[in-house]
């Protein structure tokens, strides 16, 4: 049964202010719950139906075994309607601790990784970590300004990548200068070389820009090598959506591996 305590501390989970005061965040949903349960994340809570429970029970008495103090709380439908961050809840919710991401530079050398550039919509973070997650790219790198990661949309939309892909904010200035005679850095523009008539590098930084304007200017200097995905010429769509645009190219840095 929900107590009145942990309908409040769910409840202000929806915020931001309040995952980064109390260092969890929440994770909804059948799928994103059951991936949550079989990452290395310390799961502190989980509150869901019966009929979840049961499906769900030798997963949960593996997870148990590595987590003695895993509290389950079984609640009814009009229960988890109160604590949901979703319009439709699902089944189950998940509180787990937020990890400490602490980016080592040595971890980006001799593969692609994505930087963002002020990407602000929930969805399109969700949706970029989960292509990062199928083309195998293991790190996302947001400027500070970017949305947060473990916002209840985030976290819903990246349908359990979120815990396969590591995401670290940094002051991305100061480190893309840091790193660009390490790495090329390879930027999205529209000026850029067509992606299809260029030869990509075997590893290297995609920097992607905000969702309606671009790469910032301060940050354009620093790429190496611009690259612009052609539309078709009869085309007369104004621009792509950026985590559509990284699929795009994310499937081209595939190919250059597979090489």
């Amino acid at each position: 049964m929900l107590s009145k305590n942990q309908a409040k501390f769910i409840q202000s989970l929806h915020h931001k202010k309040f995952r980064l005061e109390s260092g969890y965040f929440i994770a909804e949903g059948e799928k994103v719950v059951e991936e949550l349960l079989e990452s290395s994340y310390n799961v502190e809570s989980i509150f869901a139906t019966k009929e979840w429970f049961d499906k769900n029970a030798a997963g949960l008495t593996k997870l148990q075994k590595r987590n003695t103090a895993l509290k389950r709380i079984e609640v009814t439908f009009d229960e988890l309607k109160t604590i949901s961050a979703l319009t439709t809840p699902n089944q189950a919710l998940a509180v787990a601790k937020i990890p400490v991401q602490v980016l080592d530079e040595a971890n980006l050398m001799g593969r692609f990784s994505l930087v963002l550039d002020e990407v602000k919509v929930p969805g399109n973070l969700g949706t970029l970590i989960r292509i990062a997650d199928w083309f195998g790219i293991q790190h996302i790198i947001c400027s500070s300004s970017s949305v947060e990661v473990y916002n209840p949309k985030v976290v819903q939309s990246t349908m359990g990548s979120l815990f396969r892909v590591q995401v670290y904010y940094v002051d991305l200035p100061e480190f893309l200068n840091k790193i660009k005679t390490k790495l090329p850095i390879i930027g999205a523009v529209l000026d850029g070389d067509s992606l299809y008539k260029t030869s990509l590098p075997k590893a290297g930084l995609i920097l992607l820009g905000n969702e309606s304007k671009g790469i910032s200017k301060e940050l354009l200097p620093l790429v190496s090598q611009k690259i612009l995905i052609p539309k078709f010429p009869e085309s007369h769509a104004e621009s792509l959506n950026v985590a559509v645009a990284a699929g795009i190219i994310c499937s081209e840095t595939l190919r250059v591996r597979l090489k």
